[in-house]
């Protein structure tokens, strides 16, 4: 075997490989993902919401593979969204007192903003809001990527 061969065979070795890194970060969350919450339940828990908004895909900080919509509402017991996200691994679903749309903004307001819970499903969610966080002191919702730093969505639920 020539060396030429050997390096090709490396080189398209290594190509492959990480190709299927990439593709297993992408495909293992949805693989892992517990089942998402029905409609109904979706419904039965947003009954007590307090505030209602949106999350859009046009939103600056979001791109092809980083992206939410639906419609959110948020409750003093619970976080809920009817819709759908990008997939991805160890979202988070975090309160800020200002709207953020970028990983910039997200990244400066961080330490204003308060962790809620884990987002685990990618069509629709329901993430319990701990005692002691009162989502009237903030005004925006926002899924964040934390392993990666990588903004998803946000969306604005009061002035």
């Amino acid at each position: 075997m020539s060396i030429r061969t050997i390096v090709i065979l490396i080189a398209t070795h290594c190509i492959v490989g990480v190709l299927g890194f990439g593709v297993g970060i992408y495909v293992l969350p949805i693989l892992t993902a517990p089942p998402a919450p029905s409609e109904s339940e979706i419904k039965a828990m947003s009954s007590q919401a307090m505030y209602t908004a949106s999350f859009r895909r046009e939103l600056k900080g979001s791109d092809t593979f980083h992206w939410g919509e639906g419609t959110v509402t948020i409750g003093k017991e619970f976080i809920t969204f009817m819709g759908k996200l990008a997939p991805g691994p160890d979202y988070k679903l975090y309160l800020s007192p200002e709207y953020v749309e970028t990983e910039d903004d997200f990244n400066r307001l961080k330490a204003t903003m308060v962790r809620v819970g884990d987002v685990k499903t990618f069509e629709n969610f329901a993430v319990n809001v701990p005692a002691g966080i009162d989502p009237s002191s903030y005004n925006s919702v926002i899924v964040w990527c934390e392993s990666f730093g990588e903004f998803i969505t946000s969306a604005m639920y009061r002035e």
